[in-house]
């Protein structure tokens, strides 16, 4: 097993590296929210269904809008469209800073503060509709053709590497200076950022056809992915993969109710598939599946749904920890494969 120093190749271009930065910082900021509201939450209301509602409140606008979000993302100059997605996140954390300050939280009910997080986390939605795509597009850009695989490849680790910090950091903030402040620290995040993005240049427009109308270019990416047997059958498999994994947004009723963990493991909880996938995706990076994909594939999505399950049944913290990691790893699998 040798190391191909060409898998470091993209950090040789400026705007590649700022582009990893913002996108660490970024993701780490998203990491901590999602950590903090769902914990915040559920100790204002003890209840799963309230959980259940900020997912939900994600899930709505970026599902309603994800097929026009390619074909605006498409027709766009991706930095730029990227730029006004995060500052506009970082708009979303400033409403949650004031929700949770000392002064509202005397005035307002828990009811009310829970409507607040739904209402915001909704408008998160609808930006994340559109920067989670573009920030996956936009590396075609920064790097020569030759080297995008291992550009692609440092942005996955970047990505996890910050959803780990992030989830893990956000319990430390919670339990030692509460929801407000950590809020604050994922503002100056986001900032952080915002300023790096700003640095890089503006790019060209990729899409020609701009002539084409949005619902014409909708038809013809649902008909790309229906006449494409490979990729829709992927696509299916991914989908039982992801209601297997559906169970994990009671993570914050487990730590609290079952497993009995504060706010410090509850973060590791939620950060728990992240490190199990970033040891597989390294792992297979060095050594690669070569043979019988597809028998491999199957079997992790498999052991996912398996580790799941071990973690609903779970009442010791470190047996929790541990099926949840062994998901990652396995979804890190899949990942790959799929990829």
């Amino acid at each position: 097993m040798q190391f191909q120093k060409q898998s470091l190749t993209p950090l040789n271009h400026k705007e590649f590296r700022l582009f990893l930065l913002c996108r660490f910082f970024y993701t780490m900021s998203l990491r901590m929210v999602a950590t903090v509201v769902a914990y915040h939450l559920f100790q204002l209301t003890k209840s799963s269904f309230a959980i259940g509602i900020v997912g939900l409140s994600e899930f709505v606008p970026v599902f309603a809008l994800a097929l026009y979000a390619g074909h605006v993302i498409d027709r766009s100059d991706k930095r730029t469209l990227l730029l006004k997605g995060i500052g506009s996140y970082a708009l979303c954390v400033l409403a949650l800073i004031l929700v949770t300050s000392p002064f509202m939280q005397a005035r307002i009910s828990p009811g009310s503060t829970a409507l607040a997080f739904y209402i915001i986390i909704f408008f998160s939605g609808v930006i994340r509709a559109f920067a989670g795509p573009t920030s996956s597009a936009i590396i075609a850009q920064l790097v020569p053709k030759d080297v995008l695989r291992f550009a692609a490849s440092l942005s996955s680790t970047s990505w996890l590497a910050a959803s780990i910090l992030g989830h893990a950091s956000a319990g430390f903030l919670i339990a030692g200076f509460g929801a407000h402040v950590t809020f604050i620290v994922i503002f100056c995040l986001t900032a952080i950022a915002t300023i790096i993005l700003s640095r890089i240049a503006k790019k060209p427009v990729v899409q020609t056809n701009l002539t084409t109308k949005t619902w014409d270019s909708v038809k013809e990416g649902l008909q790309f992915v229906f006449n494409n047997k490979v990729l829709l059958s992927t696509i299916s498999l991914d989908l039982f993969a992801v209601l297997f994994g559906g169970a994990v947004a009671l993570i914050p009723e487990f730590a609290d109710q079952v497993l009995n963990v504060g706010p410090v493991g509850f973060g590791w909880l939620n950060a728990a598939m992240d490190i199990g996938s970033a040891i597989m995706i390294v792992s297979i990076t060095l050594v690669p599946i070569t043979r019988r994909q597809g028998y491999k594939l199957f079997w992790a999505i498999g052991g996912f749904g398996l580790c799941i399950i071990i973690f609903g049944l779970s009442r010791m913290y470190w047996i929790s920890f541990a099926a949840l990691m062994l998901a990652g790893a396995l979804d890190g699998i899949s990942v790959v494969i799929r990829s």
